[in-house]
């Protein structure tokens, strides 16, 4: 549930939403904790919420600033029977979100969500008086425990220069006190958030910033998180970026070759570049696609009992750590194969490969039917037989414009342009 706060997301809704959920998680006797981010719209749903959820008997803690990660954290070893989460992650200040986990951590089950959705709607939910009424206490005290598990995995850091872009979110005080408990030399930037500047020109979304101030220190690394925490990419000493696909690549590349990657196996997505999958296969890693979204590698993990999974974005699952992606823990998960191997992160890097990819967004009235648009289809057909191996092609219609987005990965960077110049072409074409 995201959208605009204050307008697709009202304190209305909000109240609405708690008394659903927390009618359908249980009622009296249960008790939901809270999170948020720094947005300044956060406050103002998190009564809203928390004023639904004792208005049908939960007792509410609130924890404050805390990152999706931490929420779920605390949801899964505390006393709750759920948590709550008041963030838009990587988006504009202007947005804001709900997100409920369960008590393993985990994002609500599907059919728990509509017995919720359908919830929103009765006009019989239970309305307890006095002592039925749910209480809301103060819990910022709990997000510590948090800080303590990271602290607790985290490897020795010996007074390394971490540079922290804390993206002006939920991650501006987690991230530089369990870096400097660690033993880390830190240096916070982006770590003032006023309710407005959250992922404003910094953060995973907008690193350039760090890459600079990185570049000019060099014997540092440096981590950009976004608004929510979840997310993480990476800056080595020469000021070069490096995304989820390559953090993931050296996680699992060592964890293979140290005995820990069991099966080897590494869930990505339909976006993973092909780079990491050729990478990985060079130790016989399978990568293994799945639809884009966290939930869905999560899932497959499950299924294959897998340990390692991730998004370009940065959004890393390490599941025998975690059941959700954490920023804070993937850069420590990095940090620890660093010192493990005593090379630098950009030595780590140059060993992944990464191939060059052309992106194109056409707008087309038929993007639905382009697989049964005969013309189209053999098109696509001709470029994916000249790719070959060598090379990947992605086309995906867009679920909110009239746009046909087509990706094109090979080795070759003039191979991938000319390619999707083509496909590019027939779309404008065939799809008209």
């Amino acid at each position: 549930m995201r959208g605009v706060a204050n307008q697709d997301l009202t304190p209305e809704f909000a109240l609405l939403l708690g008394r659903a959920a927390g009618h359908v998680l249980g009622g009296p006797g249960h008790r939901v904790v809270i999170g948020r981010d720094t947005r300044r719209s956060g406050r103002m749903l998190e009564s809203a919420l928390a004023a639904g959820l004792c208005s049908v008997g939960v007792e509410v803690r609130l924890v404050g600033h805390v990152t999706t990660p931490g929420l779920a954290y605390l949801a899964r070893t505390g006393d709750a029977v759920a948590g709550a989460v008041i963030s838009a992650s990587h988006n504009p200040a202007l947005d804001n979100g709900i997100k409920f986990f369960d008590q393993q951590g985990l994002k609500l089950a599907d059919g728990l969500e509509e017995q919720i959705e359908a919830a929103m709607t009765a006009s019989d939910l239970p309305r307890p008086t006095e002592g039925g009424i749910g209480l809301v206490g103060d819990a910022r005290g709990l997000v510590k425990e948090y800080e303590d598990f990271l602290v607790a995995l985290a490897p020795p850091l010996d007074r390394r220069r971490v540079i922290l872009d804390c993206a002006n979110g939920s991650a501006y005080r987690s991230a530089p006190s369990v870096f400097a408990r660690a033993g880390a030399d830190v240096v916070a930037i982006f770590d003032s958030p006023d309710g407005l500047n959250i992922n404003a020109g910094c953060g995973s979304t907008s690193p350039e910033a760090l890459q600079r101030t990185v570049a000019g220190s060099s014997d540092a690394i440096g981590f950009a998180f976004d608004g929510d925490g979840d997310r993480v990419v990476a800056v080595d000493h020469t000021g070069a970026l490096h995304d989820g696909d390559t953090l993931l690549a050296i996680a699992a590349r060592h964890a293979v070759r140290n005995g820990g990657l069991t099966p080897p196996v590494v869930v990505g997505t339909v976006m993973s570049n092909g780079g990491l999958e050729a990478t990985l296969a060079r130790d016989g890693i399978v990568l293994e696609r799945v639809a884009v979204g966290d939930r869905n590698v999560w899932e497959r993990l499950v299924q294959l009992d897998a340990a390692l999974g991730g998004e370009p974005s940065g959004h890393l699952i390490f599941r025998r750590r975690s059941p959700s992606g954490d920023g804070i823990l993937s850069a420590l998960e990095l940090m620890r194969v660093m010192s493990a191997t005593g090379r630098s992160l950009a030595d780590l890097a140059a060993d992944i490969e990464r191939w060059p990819q052309v992106h194109r967004n056409v707008r087309v009235p038929r993007r639905h039917e382009w697989r049964e648009v005969p013309s189209f289809a053999r098109a696509y057909d001709e470029i994916m037989r000249d790719l070959g191996t060598s090379g990947r092609l992605i086309v995906r219609p867009s679920g909110t414009e009239p746009v046909l987005r087509i990706t094109v990965e090979a080795r070759d960077p003039l191979v991938a342009a000319a390619s999707a110049g083509r496909l590019e072409a027939a779309a404008r074409e065939h799809l008209a």
